[in-house]
């Protein structure tokens, strides 16, 4: 079925009974003492969730998300929602950005316009895109996957999205998170259709089979991870273990929600500790609205329990995918950004990578879409750029 126009609106009985939940808010105790090492800070909770029930106005929110150009598509049996936001100009870059957890598809929503009208947003010498933004499976307005293991093929499904639904025999990748691993995925398995891909980070998987020769950055960087994990690493162990317990409270309960994922923006940003210095309370809650209103924290978490649940069988099959593939063939270019969970060394990437274009940017943390869409923006039209003119070239 070809895609169809979409529109995000939300039922009124849906808002009033998030309003009841708000109202009744049980915190828990904690200290004033106590701000954000043991978590969400108490009070900046009490806060958040006294404005939310108060002062924000999600039928704004959603007039702003409703001025973009949404879709939904049928791909696989599986409905998909996108954003897809035409280039301004002669032969615009066609490009597919994907989102990662804890955020969404409005990870983007700075992003898009600086990349579709580059002009109007002092980069008159950068060329533009059509920009095509999923939500993954399982998120947001997109279905969620009926059956475990499907994580593995969401690069099928967006490759198909790409060429067979919108006509895209050629396109430009960019991922993180969650993204970056569907990203690997298309680099992999669909090269001839990928000109490049543009990432911030190393998809995390990769260290789970650490190499027997690591060199002296790597070493160090294999050790911050292990760090990461022992003090930061907790949510991802739930998630992949015991989605479907953590799901049944976060799903019920709008500060339980709130909780469990603000503390994700506040530590993986470059905010200094301060969450509103990189995000505002619309902001925030809006991503938070994303997941409240479909349901979808728990579907959320099946990438990492797919992952999580993987056995030899499906690590096998990956590595001879891997290996028939055209991942270490496909151009990579990497934007690290200072405050990301663990920027990788340049070494790192390239065990796994066609690594062309390495740049270390001056600020930024895990949600650069959000954080530094100009840097962001750049970076990805000097990479692309180049690529593009190649492939038409070669067309």
């Amino acid at each position: 079925m070809p895609a169809q126009p979409f529109r995000i609106e939300v039922p009124a009985e849906v808002l009033e009974d998030l309003g009841l939940r708000l109202a009744r808010t049980r915190l828990p105790a904690g200290s004033a003492e106590d701000g954000w090492d043991a978590g969400t800070d108490p009070a900046y909770l009490a806060e958040l969730c006294d404005y939310w029930a108060r002062g924000f106005d999600w039928r704004r929110q959603e007039a702003w998300l409703n001025g973009f150009s949404h879709f939904r598509s049928e791909v696989d049996g599986i409905g998909l929602h996108f954003i897809h936001e035409r280039g301004k100009g002669a032969d615009p870059i066609p490009l597919l950005l994907l989102h990662g957890w804890p955020d969404s598809f409005a990870r983007f929503l700075k992003l898009i316009p600086r990349l579709t009208d580059p002009a109007a947003h002092g980069l008159p010498d950068q060329p533009s895109f059509d920009v095509v933004v999923p939500s993954l499976p399982g998120f947001g307005f997109s279905d969620r996957p009926d059956k475990a293991g499907l994580t593995f093929g969401f690069g099928d499904l967006v490759h198909r999205l790409m060429v067979d639904e919108l006509g895209y025999r050629r396109f430009a990748v960019h991922g993180g998170d969650w993204g970056g691993a569907v990203a690997e995925q298309l680099a992999r398995s669909h090269g001839k259709s990928v000109i490049g891909v543009h990432l911030t980070d190393v998809p995390f998987f990769h260290m789970f089979q650490p190499p027997k020769d690591p060199g002296h950055a790597e070493a160090a960087y294999l050790k911050k991870m292990e760090a990461f994990q022992k003090t930061e690493g907790g949510y991802a162990i739930v998630q992949s273990t015991r989605p479907m317990s953590l799901a049944a409270g976060l799903n019920d309960s709008p500060a339980g929600l709130a909780a469990w994922m603000v503390e994700k923006f506040r530590a993986w940003s470059d905010c200094g500790g301060d969450l509103e210095r990189r995000f505002s309370k619309d902001e925030i809650l809006t991503q938070l609205m994303i997941y409240w209103v479909t349901g979808t924290i728990g579907s959320s978490f099946m990438p990492y329990y797919d992952f999580g649940a993987a056995g030899p069988v499906r690590w096998t099959t990956e590595g001879v995918k891997t290996w028939l593939g055209a991942s270490r063939d496909t151009p990579a270019a990497f934007a690290l950004f200072p405050k990301d969970l663990v920027p990788p060394p340049r070494e790192w990437a390239e065990r796994f990578f066609n690594v062309i274009r390495w740049t270390e940017m001056p600020r930024g943390g895990h949600f650069a879409a959000m954080e530094e869409p100009d840097l962001l923006a750049r970076d990805l039209a000097e990479s692309f750029s180049p690529l593009w003119a190649r492939a038409r070239e070669h067309a």
